[in-house]
């Protein structure tokens, strides 16, 4: 199955037994749907209620960004597996304080020894990243001993500032990055974040769709109106993983500087051919594969991340305990 990241304008639309993008000067590209797996719109496209009724028999996910790459939405075809017995179990799971506590927990665990992985890794290479990492071990004895979510989200959110001060100590450029600010993203480090972290939600957002889990329905982040917080949740376990070291990568290699950048009033956006980089360097890191110790086989980056969802089903059907994703090697 592939990903498709459409960039040109056009029309989207349905074309006998496949979906063509046909760009303004009459030059068109045809997606092979049946290897399909979703869809990312970067370009001005038009689509006709037939192309996204086909679209959505094909169980495609379409994910749109708008003209500065930042993520505008999604369209979340019409749930084809569906379980009301694991959706009661959701809802349970959530209106029980304890119980949604529970799982929570779990998310920032996983999330918070990923990111000391990825600290530790850059100490091996005499990065000065002592005091985080003693600072995140000292704030991970606390995440058990948490009373409720907003207590836990607080701890999250503390480990997290400490983390992206050590972002400094980590990347070989010169960078201007204290703090997280994500509505608009004010420099390139926040940029580049908010722009790969949407692409981690989409992915798992993807993922998601091919379960029957309900992905409005979450348990660290409060399961809002309009929105999809499930994958929210799980992309915190992947994100040390697969963004984080994404960024660190294309930046200590230099293959994104300041000069991919533009500044408005208020705000910085990549350019377009950065974005691209960026995406086939996703592209290629979803498709990495590790050799996963319970299963016995190769899997992709992106195959955790549906193994991290059926290991949730289990939990919610009082089948296994949820264990979050740490890396493991």
């Amino acid at each position: 199955m592939e990903s498709y990241y459409l960039f040109s304008n056009g029309e989207l639309k349905r074309k006998d037994n496949v979906v063509r993008l046909t760009a303004p000067d009459g030059k068109f590209k045809d997606l092979k749907v049946e290897m399909t797996r979703e869809i990312f719109l970067f370009g001005e496209v038009s689509l006709n209620t037939k192309c996204l009724n086909y679209i959505g028999q094909l169980g495609i996910p379409v994910h749109i960004f708008n003209y500065y790459g930042f993520y505008s939405g999604s369209y979340y075809p019409r749930e084809s597996n569906v379980s009301g017995e694991l959706l009661v179990a959701q809802v349970t799971h959530y209106a029980d304080e304890k119980r949604r506590h529970d799982i929570a927990v779990q998310f920032v665990e996983s999330a918070s020894f990923n990111i000391l992985r990825n600290l530790r890794y850059y100490r091996q290479r005499e990065k000065d990243v002592d005091e985080a990492m003693s600072e995140i071990k000292s704030l991970r004895k606390k995440i058990a001993k948490t009373a409720d979510i907003q207590e836990l989200m607080g701890i999250e959110g503390n480990i997290r500032k400490v983390y992206y001060q050590a972002w400094q100590a980590i990347i070989n450029q010169e960078i201007d990055f204290e703090k997280r600010v994500k509505r608009p993203p004010d420099n390139m480090i926040n940029t580049l974040i908010s722009y790969v972290n949407s692409l981690v939600y989409s992915s798992c957002l993807t993922e998601i769709y091919k379960t029957q889990l309900n992905p409005a329905i979450s348990y660290l982040h409060s399961a809002g109106e309009r929105r999809f917080s499930l994958c929210l949740d799980i992309a915190e376990v992947f994100k040390p993983l697969i963004a984080d070291r994404l960024i660190f990568s294309m930046l200590n290699k230099n293959i994104i500087t300041e000069k991919d950048f533009e500044r408005e009033a208020n705000f910085c956006y990549m350019k377009k051919e950065a974005r691209q980089k960026i995406l086939q360097a996703y592209d290629l890191r979803m498709k990495e594969t590790v050799k996963h110790r319970d299963l016995g086989r190769s899997v992709s980056y992106r195959h955790l991340m549906r193994l991290e969802c059926y290991k949730l089903i289990k939990h919610l059907m009082n089948d296994k305990e949820y264990e979050g994703f740490k890396i493991w090697w």
